[in-house]
């Protein structure tokens, strides 16, 4: 495997839940009980698998081939057509990462705060949920550049109800207890002011003297970080991030993937990048055609496939979505036996 053009290597990690196996059900009803779709921590949503993870496989050979390694990261599950002695795959269990007091744990939030846990990681890595695809190539540089993630750094509004929403918040609070907003920004001014933004940036000079933080762009995809940034902020928020990861399910007073994301921006960890002019996420329960119609046409670099409990003719819609992917992937790649 080559290293990229600034001579350091990228690794790929992603998450995978498959609630079909019989023994994940197991240790899911003795904390849950059973699948409930009206709480949004423990819905079907939350957990099923679409069956398109060899398609996220296949994309990465087709159109990322410079990956060094791949980090798939479950509960011990891996999927039955996986080949797991391709030397680029690294197989990592939870109780691999995260501290025995905390297992099993069902909470995405708390699984990726340990990520810089994993064996073998690179310094530079990008982590997909199961349901983010790659559908068209991909350079190093989209992630990262001069040694730093690309990312967008600027304001949204959030009001919100949802427990997401909710969250975020909580990560908010948080950051504004370790960085003082205006000395940030006058420090990385030309990295929070800069016209790549164009419309995303709007609200970023409206709230310029402003004194607090506020929630950050947040888009909903493949994430590029330094696995240094996790144990910075794992040093100033272990308190905080050690409470919450006794969170067996999600909670409102959980703090998201997002605190790294937005902690790295705060440090100017980062290089600009508008990351909507190439990513796009999909809530099938609103948008399935337009995402089918998406892969087959290869619009986006990554989409988000948003799962959601209420979509309509969901088996449909799955078999219409497997179609695309096979039109763009239709050959095996070396991670399929």
């Amino acid at each position: 495997m080559e290293m990229n053009n600034e001579d350091y290597y990228i690794d790929f990690v992603i998450t995978w839940v498959d609630m079909n196996d019989p023994k994940w059900g197991e240790s899911f009803a003795k904390y849950a009980n059973k699948i409930d779709n009206a709480k949004n921590e423990i819905s079907k949503a939350r957990f099923r698998d679409f069956g398109l993870l060899k398609y996220w496989f296949r994309g990465v050979e087709k159109f990322t081939p410079w990956v060094r390694k791949i980090h798939l990261v479950t509960c011990g599950q891996q999927p039955d057509w996986l080949n797991a002695d391709n030397p680029r795959i690294n197989l990592v269990n939870h109780e691999d990462i995260i501290p025995a007091q905390f297992l099993p744990c069902f909470n995405s939030a708390v699984i990726e705060r340990y990520l810089h846990k994993i064996n073998d990681l690179t310094e530079h890595f990008v982590y997909f949920n199961d349901d983010f695809f790659i559908t068209n190539t991909i350079h190093q540089n989209r992630f990262f550049k001069n040694g730093l993630p690309c990312d967008i750094g600027t304001f949204r509004f959030n009001s919100g109800l949802s427990q997401w929403n909710k969250r975020l918040k909580n990560n908010v609070k948080l950051l504004n207890k370790h960085f003082d907003k205006k000395e940030m920004m006058s420090q990385y001014h030309d990295k929070w002011f800069n016209d790549v933004y164009k419309n995303k940036a709007r609200l970023t000079y409206i709230l310029k003297n402003y004194n607090k933080l506020i929630t950050l762009q947040t888009p909903h995809n493949a994430q590029p970080f330094l696995k240094s940034t996790f144990f910075d902020v794992w040093q100033h928020c272990e308190k905080e991030l050690t409470s919450t990861s006794a969170n067996r399910f999600r909670d409102l007073t959980d703090y998201t993937p997002e605190l790294f994301r937005s902690w790295q921006i705060c440090k100017g960890n980062f290089e600009p990048y508008n990351i909507y002019n190439d990513t796009k996420m999909f809530p099938l329960v609103l948008r399935s055609s337009g995402a089918i119609k998406a892969i087959y046409e290869q619009t986006y670099l990554l989409i988000c496939l948003n799962d959601n409990i209420h979509i309509r003719n969901y088996k449909q819609v799955i078999r219409n979505i497997r179609d695309s992917f096979d039109h763009i992937l239709p050959q095996k790649s070396s991670f399929e036996i």
